[in-house]
């Protein structure tokens, strides 16, 4: 990195949010931009996530960008290998090798009232910018539960998310702990290996049949030489899930008729009472993530698989159940998800006030349309607060949030100058506050459970209430009505710093 560089844009992190952000600069004809990233390549979470049996739960077609459409996928529901070769065919597709830095890890931004201007400190020396995209995603840092007696297992230990590939698990006694996305993808993966698994359940997830097939040759060629033949098909897998909405957001009763498939998928492959007891949940579907798989229950059923209570203390070599369940276990495979509500990033981004983003999140995350926090001018999330998906594809939101941050850059422009915007607190609330009164008869509020999606106080600061395409509408343009405009004044003698004005005035 180049002493004292100074850039248009920083885009932090290169997974899909990151790489979209890229692309879509290039196509504004902005290129004096970077990628930075803090490990080695590309990818994001389908970099870090390399564990066995790890794959996508949204169908191929939809799961990739729609400017960068994908004929060839191996499978209706494509695994990591193949979604991290995707993301690097969109790097080099797009010409955006030349923009990465990475190994650049960012330690601190600092926000410069005088300049307007960021300034970022990495691991790799430290640049300017005046616009920050930061698209580190709420999947990007792994988080361990503080167990007692953890420190002095003598085993191996880590997080499905820093899969350790040297570590032999044939034969051994493993504990998986968990049961979310993660676990029941790796509990059938390893099982026919191990010699015991012990999995952990705190709460049982509802889980569907993930219909998963080959996809034909004849497919393929027919996407390639007829393009709109793959739109058709991703077209209809979007519109069935635009559909399902209503469910989760109005009418969460109407899910049980999809509680009966799913208890019915259990039974199938556990004809054990006492087991399908323990693996039938309390709460109505859809309040945690539903997970699909045809392989997780089959692999419960096996003779060398327990279920016991959520971890409670390790002794020793002993895992401990919260049931009392005692299991000898080798090696400690913590399932446990990532810190979503209290994501990292957030502590080191020191706005116009002198106060760290997470000091300002301290109540709870909360951002304009998802992007634009109060108090951090130039500064855009993608995958900001409240725009996770329940049900659908991640990269449709992401998409919606890049013409945000397009149209935010063009605003820019047109103000002219050294310019930046900051969100005013009162537009902040009024869109967290309809929010928050749309999420009040949502599945996630209703459903009876508690799940990663709310924050330490009950609060939901991760879901969209709402389909993709009111999404979409809502983040086509920025309203600078929204905003307060902060221009830097012309030099004159005993200028002080720079100026604010309403963005409706401007």
């Amino acid at each position: 990195m180049a002493e004292h560089e100074h850039v248009r844009v920083a885009v932090i992190g290169s997974g899909f949010g990151g790489l979209g952000a890229a692309v879509r600069l290039r196509r504004e004809g902005i290129t004096d931009f970077v990628v930075l990233e803090r490990a080695d390549s590309v990818g994001g979470t389908w970099r870090d996530n390399s564990y066995p049996g790890c794959a996508c739960d949204v169908p191929s077609h939809l799961y990739s960008f729609s400017f960068a459409p994908h004929p060839d996928w191996p499978r209706t529901f494509s695994g990591q290998r193949h979604i991290r070769a995707y993301l690097e065919h969109v790097t080099d597709l797009f010409g955006l090798r030349p923009h990465l830095r990475l190994g650049s890890e960012v330690k601190l931004m600092t926000w410069d009232d005088e300049n307007l201007r960021w300034t970022i400190e990495t691991t790799r020396g430290t640049l300017t910018a005046d616009v920050v995209v930061s698209a580190t995603g709420p999947l990007s840092d792994p988080k361990i539960p503080d167990v007692p007696g953890l420190d002095s297992f003598p085993g191996k230990v880590f997080h499905s998310a820093r899969w350790d590939h040297d570590y032999d698990l044939r034969g051994k006694r493993v504990a998986v702990i968990g049961t979310g996305a993660s676990a029941i993808q790796i509990v059938p993966a390893i099982q026919p290996q191990v010699g015991r698994l012990t999995l952990f359940q705190r709460t049982p997830p509802w889980v569907l049949p993930r219909v998963d097939r080959a996809i034909s040759g004849a497919e393929r060629w027919l996407h390639r030489r007829l393009p709109v033949t793959a739109q058709v098909r991703r077209g209809l897998l979007w519109g069935i899930r635009e559909l399902q909405v209503q469910a989760f957001t109005k009418r969460p009763d109407e899910l049980g008729l999809v509680e009966q498939l799913a208890k019915r998928n259990m039974a199938r492959a556990i004809k054990d009472p006492e087991l399908r007891a323990r693996l039938t949940p309390d709460y109505r579907i859809g309040c945690k993530r539903i997970l699909l798989s045809s392989a997780y229950y089959p692999a419960l059923a096996r003779p060398n698989v327990d279920v016991v209570g959520g971890l409670s203390e390790i002794r020793g070599s002993t895992a401990v159940a919260a049931d009392g369940t005692e299991a000898e276990v080798d090696v400690i495979i913590f399932s446990t998800g990532f810190h979503v509500t209290d994501m990292p990033i957030a502590e080191r981004v020191v706005g116009a006030e002198g106060i760290t983003l997470a000091e300002s999140w301290k109540n709870g995350m909360r951002a304009l349309r998802g992007a634009s926090a109060a108090g951090f001018p130039n500064w855009m999330s993608i995958i900001g607060p409240n725009t996770g998906l329940g049900n659908s594809s991640m990269i449709l939101m992401i998409e919606s949030q890049l013409s945000y941050m397009a149209d935010y850059l063009r605003q820019l422009n047109v103000l002219g100058g050294r310019t930046a915007l900051d969100a005013r607190p009162a537009a902040v609330d009024a869109w967290n506050d309809r929010v928050q009164e749309r999420m009040k008869r949502t599945v996630w509020s209703t459903g009876g459970c508690t799940s990663w999606y709310l924050d330490a106080s009950g609060r939901n600061t991760t879901i969209w209430p709402g389909t993709t395409t009111e999404f979409r509408r809502a983040t086509r343009r920025v309203d600078l009505a929204e905003y307060e405009v902060l221009r830097k004044p012309a030099p004159v003698s005993g200028a002080g710093p720079a100026g604010r004005t309403s963005g409706a005035a401007a």
